[in-house]
């Protein structure tokens, strides 16, 4: 092959080629939209649904992913972010969709569920109800994932169960490398301005494709 340089470099490329094929494939199968419940919806309105992530909590102003998202997309999000919310929290007050006339709804909740200890069966069950109450208004459901804490648990595979049940579209893990990360978290829950734009870039392809 050539001198230890030459076989690291070719090394290097064959990885780099790797990881870009591997990027393009993962953007292209959470970003699909056939099969995806009420795609293409006949609503008006984009709504983010959820705690205090999609507050936006540990942010600057309009730095919070929601923001973010809205003027990627050059669309208004509508923030019904409420700070502490469980999946049963989100179940008391779905009927604030009852206001608007949602195409899609961005879901994100469960990670207060862990922090009160809420098993994570009784967790996706509430996230079951809300993505069923959400479907029958007509709208899409971006369902984001959340882990339980910093390694693999159930967290990861009950969402995917959830995505696979009901068809949403779906973003597995959104804190996925930015946990314990002082360079991307205000505090050890929230991200901070870099964070939550690493979120929104992870929203971003999968939400543009049930948008058209």
């Amino acid at each position: 092959m050539g001198p230890p340089k030459e076989k690291m470099k070719y090394k290097t490329l064959i990885l780099g080629i790797f990881l870009i094929m591997l990027f393009v494939f993962g953007a292209y199968y959470f970003s699909r939209t056939e099969n995806i419940t009420n795609y293409p919806s006949k609503g008006t309105d984009i709504i983010a649904f959820g705690d205090s992530l999609v507050v936006g909590v540990g942010s600057t102003n309009e730095n919070d992913f929601v923001s973010l998202l809205s003027q990627k997309i050059g669309l208004p999000i509508i923030n019904l972010g409420h700070s502490g919310d469980t999946t049963i929290d989100g179940i008391e007050r779905i009927n604030e969709l009852d206001d608007y006339n949602p195409k899609v709804v961005i879901l994100l909740l469960g990670g207060n569920d862990h922090l009160k200890k809420i098993s994570v069966t009784d967790t996706h069950k509430n996230l079951a109800v809300l993505i069923e109450n959400i479907q029958s208004r007509g709208a899409v459901v971006l369902l984001l994932g959340v882990r339980g804490g910093l390694f693999n648990d159930r967290f990861d595979t009950e969402f995917e169960k959830l995505r696979n049940t009901y068809n949403t579209a779906f973003v597995p893990d959104v804190l996925d490398g930015l946990f314990g990360n002082a360079k991307y978290m205000s505090d050890p829950i929230h991200p901070n301005d870099i964070g939550y734009k690493i979120i929104a870039g992870r929203v971003y392809p999968v939400l543009t494709g049930i948008i058209k």
